[in-house]
């Protein structure tokens, strides 16, 4: 696989150790079933204001039911003994760390379940989070994923006498949660489950200007407004790899301070080849913003529904598409939120060029006037979403998102 692996794990995370599996399902040992092979990596999306964000591992857990509970028979785990400790923030830019693998029945798998060390009295804490600047540790909470773990619907199909490669992408800016001034800090984790298909693909490489780059601008590949695989440049090069990212055509977006947001429309992902937005002799620099952002705060109520609670703003083009611009923590104690959004107009381009080749033109943004500073702030809870179109052309008095 053409990826880079931090801190590569001993024989014993390679040999996991393996659930019994019961009942009619067929087991490990002794049944005749087909076997096939788990291989289980991690990596992450950019974090907001934390010079460090920890999670202790201690096995990713997978079952053939999605409904399978935790003490069902059937359940298959890559255990990492010991528990291991993991900066989340190491892992962005297309790097992966690989937990183990486990050989298991072949099938379709529609339930992994992610499970974290409790934390101790002291730190260094199993889970914690480092805010910028102060280089305190501090423990997350993490109250959801310690004793069953971290329930996810997925769709992976371990082939017979194959491997199958799977990456959880855990989104550490949308995962930790601050509590009002308390000085604590929940984890909610927000991870998604990519299965690679193939060494060659699934990946998209583009530099921004160095200039840029050294102020750490958001990088991320979307369908339809959602986020697919997040990062941040290299603060030198301004080289951006997302990766793994499933084969399909996205909508790629740069917000960067005191620039524009920029979209590439219709970038193709394949498993075949890399794709390349542009080269390293034609890196992209989002257009310069006249005016200042725009300061727009709100709150989620009541209180119940703040620790649950996800804020964002979309931003719809002219001819579309329509791309998440921003998104803001919500705290899980106060229900505020706050969000600094750009007034100029929005400016995109369509991809020009063809995977597994660096196209030799520069990427030629065009602005969208009509849509200066008008977003939709969509606020969700539990999987109900309300939201509220705005103006930030002009001052916005705060928001307030009612949920019952």
């Amino acid at each position: 696989m053409i990826h880079k692996l931090l801190g590569r794990l001993a024989p014993w995370a390679l040999a996991a150790l393996l659930a019994a599996c019961g009942g009619g399902g067929g087991g490990i040992g002794g049944t005749g079933a087909a076997m096939g092979t788990l291989r289980v990596s991690l990596t992450d999306a950019p974090s907001c204001g934390y010079d460090a964000v920890f999670v202790t591992i201690e096995k990713v857990r997978v079952h053939q039911s999605a409904s399978a509970a935790d003490g069902d028979a059937g359940w298959s785990e890559v255990v990492l003994n010991p528990a291991r400790r993991i900066d989340l923030l190491s892992l962005t830019n297309g790097v992966l760390d690989e937990l183990g693998q486990t050989p298991l029945p072949a099938g379709t798998y529609t339930q992994l379940r992610l499970v974290l060390a409790s934390n101790g009295a002291t730190a260094p804490f199993a889970n914690a989070v480092v805010p910028s600047g102060t280089g305190t540790e501090v423990a997350l909470d993490t109250p959801s994923a310690q004793q069953s773990g971290l329930k996810l619907n997925t769709d992976i199909e371990v082939p017979a006498d194959k491997v199958a490669d799977v990456v959880l992408d855990f989104d550490a800016c949308k995962s930790v949660v601050k509590r009002g001034n308390s000085g604590r800090y929940n984890l909610k984790p927000v991870v998604s489950v990519t299965t690679v298909l193939s060494d060659a693909g699934q990946r998209i490489v583009g530099w921004i200007a160095p200039a840029v780059a050294a102020s750490a601008p958001s990088v991320s590949v979307q369908a339809s407004g959602v986020p697919v695989k997040a990062t941040v440049p290299d603060p030198t090069t301004g080289r951006f790899d997302l990766y793994p990212v499933p084969a399909g055509t996205y909508d790629l977006v740069i917000g960067a301070i005191g620039r524009v947001t920029s979209v590439i429309t219709g970038v193709p992902v394949v498993t075949t080849a890399y794709t390349y937005t542009n080269s390293q002799a034609q890196p992209m620099a989002p257009a310069l913003a006249a005016s200042a952002p725009r300061a727009l705060t709100g709150t989620v109520t009541p209180a119940a529904a703040a620790a649950s609670a996800s804020v964002r703003a979309l931003q719809s083009f002219t001819a579309g598409p329509t791309v998440e611009a921003a998104f803001a923590p919500v705290d899980a104690d106060t229900g505020a939120f706050e969000f600094s959004l750009p007034v100029d107009a929005p400016q995109k381009a369509a991809y020009a060029g063809t995977p597994g080749t660096q196209p030799p033109n520069a990427v030629t943004f065009t602005a969208d006037p009509p849509r200066a500073g008008l977003y939709t702030v969509q606020a969700t809870v539990n999987g109900t979403t309300k939201s509220q179109d705005i103006d930030a052309n002009a001052a916005i008095p705060p928001l307030t998102f009612p949920f019952p």
